[in-house]
């Protein structure tokens, strides 16, 4: 992972929860939501939890727990906090690597698309053990290969078109770089968790525009960066937008996305 991929400030906060979250991240959330809520924690921990898509899924699904919401870029949860105030949720700035809280505190963790941005994975994976209660559960997902995701597959090919040379390896390296399903559940099990499962997961996308799916992507993420080191913002939008529109044609367009989710237990004694 490159050093800025998990830097998500400046703009890139508001476009992607204007933008990112409903194309792509609020039917996982419902997902996670459900998921989480048959387990019926009463103290939950969300780490990585950007603008808050899941914050409100599981806000909606266990309105009587208590949910702390964590994520290492403040201006994502400032949006969070204007989408969502008050109410049983406390948002709070804090890395994954070294979570601020006492051992054994939470019921369940969780995370939504958010594990691949941890440059340290397994410390990040000692770390969410340790806050968890004895059998408290950890549910999270991560994306599939770029090319199971119809339109990041698409934004791929347009920015490779646009910068032959030098093509963005953003969306390929992080959001889509940590799809390998038994390794994943490898990892887990070396950190200490047991009763490590996944499952894939198959939604559909849904954006207003092939101009709106192509924002999401270019300004609502890293990538941006990527791109203004590269060439003018707006000429790489337009020229992404006109290559989905010859994809997914004119209006509303829909695409595939596939996902992995994972549930892992912490043993009785952490």
């Amino acid at each position: 992972m490159a050093i800025n991929d998990a830097c998500f400030q400046g703009d890139i906060p508001a476009a992607y929860d204007r933008y990112m979250v409903p194309i792509l991240f609020d039917p996982y959330a419902a997902d996670l939501a459900q998921r989480l809520a048959s387990v019926q924690p009463h103290r939950v921990l969300e780490v990585a939890a950007g603008s808050g898509a899941l914050t409100r899924a599981i806000s909606s699904a266990l309105p009587h727990a208590e949910i702390i919401a964590t994520d290492l870029n403040q201006a994502m949860l400032d949006v969070a906090a204007r989408r969502q105030p008050g109410g049983h949720v406390v948002w709070r700035q804090a890395d994954a690597l070294s979570l601020p809280f006492p051992d054994q505190t939470f019921d369940a963790v969780t995370s939504q698309f958010g594990v691949m941005f941890f440059p340290d994975k397994h410390r990040a994976y000692h770390e969410i053990l340790r806050v968890l209660k004895p059998k408290g559960t950890f549910l999270f997902n991560t994306w599939d290969t770029v090319e199971s995701n119809d339109f990041a597959a698409a934004v791929r090919a347009a920015t490779d078109a646009v910068f032959p040379g030098d093509p963005p390896e953003f969306f390929r390296r992080t959001p889509h770089g940590y799809f390998d399903a038994e390794t994943i559940l490898s990892e887990l099990e070396r950190a200490g968790f047991q009763s490590a499962t996944f499952a894939k997961v198959e939604k559909t996308s849904h954006a207003s525009s092939a101009r709106d799916a192509a924002t999401a992507f270019c300004r609502g993420s890293p990538l941006r960066m990527e791109i203004e080191a590269r060439q003018p913002m707006v000429d790489v939008v337009a020229r992404v937008a006109e290559a989905l529109e010859k994809t997914f044609g004119k209006g509303p367009i829909e695409g595939r996305m596939s996902a992995f989710v994972f549930t892992a237990e912490a043993p009785r004694q952490n």
